[in-house]
């Protein structure tokens, strides 16, 4: 256990039961809490909502084998932060550079959608580890208002100060940038609320940003 992770955490009963039947019904899922991956010191930080019921659920990896990271890891790679495109499994050799992923809450939710108790009792891991493993002068890139949202949590900031829009930049006053995109998930690409480009455009941002 790490001072911004526990596996064994089950301070929301909610999430505890329910990542307990799906242990029964599907015994080779992960079906814990998810930890952070990649690089422990990297400029570059990735912050999601929660795991994905078949994907990093299933995995024990952050927005690997689902549909959403189909995105996210081929913009990774395609901005140098990733040896890989794609995100299969655990095993598949993928190593994140100067980046690292994690998710706002680390349990999967039912139906996605976490509660606000549920996310405020999680940010307490979230905080430590933007207080303690996140550079002063690293990039910070939330996908969607959730993690958006906790990360001004964990920093202890004000919402209002920081409005959520897709592409926007705010400096915090600990150093860091912080710049949000819309999540890359199933519907949000398939709508086109969210495009390739667009991604990639956030992406570009904050690689500018770090060098």
């Amino acid at each position: 256990m790490s001072v911004y992770f526990n596996l064994e955490c089950q301070q929301c009963p909610r999430l505890a039961q329910h990542l307990k039947q799906i242990r029964v019904t599907h015994p080779d899922y992960f079906a814990k809490p998810v930890p952070p991956f990649g690089d422990p010191h990297a400029r570059l930080v990735i912050v999601g909502l929660a795991p994905g019921m078949h994907g990093a659920n299933r995995t024990g990896r952050p927005f690997t084998g689902d549909h959403a990271g189909i995105l996210l890891y081929e913009t990774l790679y395609r901005f140098g932060f990733s040896t890989q495109a794609v995100a299969e499994h655990v095993d598949d050799g993928l190593i994140l550079k100067n980046c690292r992923i994690t998710n706002a809450v680390k349990c999967l939710p039912p139906e996605n959608k976490p509660t606000t108790d549920e996310i405020n009792m999680c940010n307490q891991y979230l905080a430590a580890e933007l207080i303690n493993a996140v550079p002063h002068d690293a990039v910070i890139v939330a996908l969607g208002t959730v993690a958006h949202n906790a990360v001004l949590a964990g920093f202890k900031l004000k919402k209002s100060s920081y409005p959520f829009a897709h592409a926007a930049q705010h400096k915090l006053p600990s150093g860091q940038w912080l710049i949000d995109s819309y999540h890359c998930s199933r519907y949000n690409t398939q709508t086109r609320r969210l495009t390739t480009e667009m991604f990639h455009a956030v992406f570009a941002t904050a690689k500018h940003l770090l060098d």
